[in-house]
C-alpha cells in the first residue's frame, strides 16, 4: 500500500512537471523584424530600449542584414506593439514606419540613408 501511494504521487508530480513545462512553452514566441537600424549604435538602442517593454524576453539586432530578433511572451505583447515600440524608437518595422520625431532625434550615424558602416 505505501509502494502504490508513492508510485501515485511520482506519478502525479511527473505529470505536473510535464503540464508546466508546456504551459511554460505556450508563452514564448520570436518574431523576425526587418528595421532600418544600420550601426552599432543603433543595435544598443534598440536592444537597450525594448527590454524594458512588457512581455518583451530578448532581443537581438544583426546590424548586417537590420533583422531584430525578439523572443516575447504572446500573452503580454503583440508582434503589432512590438513593431509601434521599434517605431517610436525612430526606425522602420517591417511595414510601419518610423516615427517622424524619434528619427529626427537619433543620432546622424543611425539616419537610413546612411550606409551600413
Amino acid at each position: 500500500m505505501k509502494n502504490l501511494k508513492k508510485t501515485i504521487l511520482v506519478n502525479i508530480l511527473v505529470i505536473f512537471a510535464f503540464t508546466t513545462n508546456a504551459q511554460e512553452n505556450q508563452k514564448i514566441a520570436e518574431i523576425k523584424i526587418k528595421t532600418s537600424a544600420v550601426c552599432n549604435m543603433c543595435k544598443e538602442t534598440l536592444e537597450s530600449n525594448l527590454a524594458f517593454e512588457k512581455g518583451i524576453k530578448k532581443t537581438e539586432l544583426e546590424v548586417k542584414s537590420s533583422i531584430i530578433t525578439v523572443t516575447y511572451n504572446p500573452q503580454k505583447i503583440t508582434p503589432e506593439k512590438i513593431r509601434k515600440a521599434i517605431s517610436k524608437l525612430g526606425y522602420d518595422a517591417d511595414e510601419v514606419p518610423a516615427d517622424p520625431k524619434a528619427y529626427e532625434k537619433l543620432s546622424s550615424c543611425c539616419k537610413k540613408e546612411n550606409a551600413a558602416h
